[in-house]
């Protein structure tokens, strides 16, 4: 069954679901970024922008058709109020008898999650298999899920990091959801073709005014989806992807790739099926209150792999290769599927712009950088490359130490010696400096 709901009528679905209890959590703009946050009307959603992505890039830009759904993703997902970032699992507390007592965390709100993408609702159903799908469940997570009540909306546009279609999750949602909207904008005027996906999307559509969807604007919301999924900006080719990652554990690739990584965890911080954590226990000074919060952490951390001995993958090259055949290989073997949903959320916010897809882009040297490896060593100055943390570190200590032009670090990857001096930027990172390297130039 679809049906038609006007603009006015979105701000009608709010205000029924928070008279029932929910907190209805809902794409807005922030810092100039789309971001969930809680919505009081539909005048708080993000209206009248999309999205510009690419690898490493993310900026927003006007509409002048009051769009309120043209952008796609971004950095955040609802994840964020799933599994959240920070999470108090108990407090124990001591009075002045000795006496200790254990304090549970307050239970969570009950959420109506408001513009979630069908690539979102499949990294929650994965997220599901995760936390609920096994004999051990996590407590928390499944409080929080239960109740949850799902508004999708079909994308209007893809992204140019989207590559939903190759991974089977998009652009139109198929399962998961209470309630679909999918956005028209023509010369019928603003509003919203609503599909049912549950007793309690029904029961809440009831409550709204509504009117039979006409053939017409079917077939509009149809070829709609058709016109986003023919234009991905990216894709995968996922054919035969397990075994490929398991028989290349050791090809040149993962050298390459990992040259360019700066194992800064934000491929994991914005995945929206990543589930890696931490814990963390702290008291205070006077010994009477302690709290035992769980943390999001990332297997690009050095510190994540730590065993008895040390840690177990050193170089960003294990780290990198393990994040990438967990998502797409051995986290088949796991869960039944593979952990990436197309979103591009990896490609985005990277800084520089890698993850799964390369794109025939040329680097600095002119290579491309799908092909075969740069034959300039690893720190060029096109490149940009720090120094490492140690010598950034004696620069800001004594700087005015010159910068030893005999050494092999102290020279480019073109042989030119940098020339020694007293500043400390041109000591902290010569690499940053162009001048006088022909890789510059190209």
């Amino acid at each position: 069954m679809s049906v038609i709901v006007d603009r006015g009528g979105l701000d009608g679905l709010i205000a029924v679901l928070r008279r029932r209890g929910y907190t209805v959590i809902g794409p807005q703009i922030r810092s100039r970024a789309i971001v969930y946050g809680e919505l009081t009307s539909g005048e708080e959603l993000a209206a009248g922008v999309e999205d510009v992505q690419e690898g490493g890039t993310y900026r927003l830009r006007e509409r002048v058709d009051g769009a309120l759904f043209a952008h796609t993703v971004g950095h955040d997902s609802v994840k964020r109020f799933l599994f959240p970032p920070v999470l108090p699992v108990w407090r124990a507390r001591r009075d002045a008898g000795g006496t200790l007592a254990v304090e549970p965390p307050p239970p969570p709100p009950q959420y109506a999650f408001l513009g979630v993408r069908p690539c979102d609702l499949h990294a929650v159903a994965v997220q599901d298999r995760v936390f609920l799908g096994d004999r051990y469940v996590d407590g928390d997570y499944e409080a929080r899920r239960r109740d949850a009540f799902f508004v999708a909306v079909n994308c209007a546009r893809a992204g140019g990091t989207c590559f939903c279609t190759s991974m089977g999750t998009g652009p139109h949602v198929t399962a998961g959801y209470d309630l679909a909207l999918t956005e028209l904008l023509d010369d019928g005027g603003h509003r919203f073709l609503v599909e049912v996906g549950s007793d309690r999307g029904r029961d809440i559509l009831a409550e709204l005014p509504a009117r039979p969807a006409e053939p017409v604007e079917r077939r509009a919301a149809r070829e709609q989806t058709e016109r986003t999924a023919g234009s991905m900006g990216r894709s995968l080719d996922a054919d035969g992807i397990r075994e490929l990652l398991q028989d290349n554990a050791e090809h040149p690739r993962w050298d390459d790739v990992a040259d360019r990584c700066l194992s800064c965890g934000n491929c994991t911080l914005v995945c929206p099926t990543c589930f890696c954590s931490t814990a963390e226990d702290v008291t205070d000074l006077a010994g009477e209150v302690a709290t035992h919060t769980r943390q999001w952490d990332s297997c690009f951390t050095l510190g994540h792999s730590y065993m008895h001995g040390g840690e177990v993958r050193r170089s960003t090259r294990s780290r990198y290769r393990q994040w990438m055949t967990h998502k797409l290989s051995t986290w088949i073997d796991q869960f039944g599927t593979s952990g990436c949903v197309g979103c591009g959320r990896c490609i985005t916010w990277c800084p520089r712009g890698d993850r799964h897809h390369r794109g025939g882009r040329r680097d600095p040297c002119g290579r491309s950088e799908g092909g075969p490896r740069c034959s300039r060593l690893t720190r060029c100055s096109a490149r940009r490359r720090p120094w490492p943390v140690w010598r950034r570190f004696v620069a800001r200590r004594w700087p005015d130490a010159p910068a030893t032009a005999s050494s092999s670090r102290a020279r480019n990857s073109c042989g030119k010696a940098t020339p020694p001096t007293s500043s400390s930027w041109s000591v902290v990172a010569p690499w940053r400096s162009r001048r006088g390297c022909p890789a510059a130039a190209t």
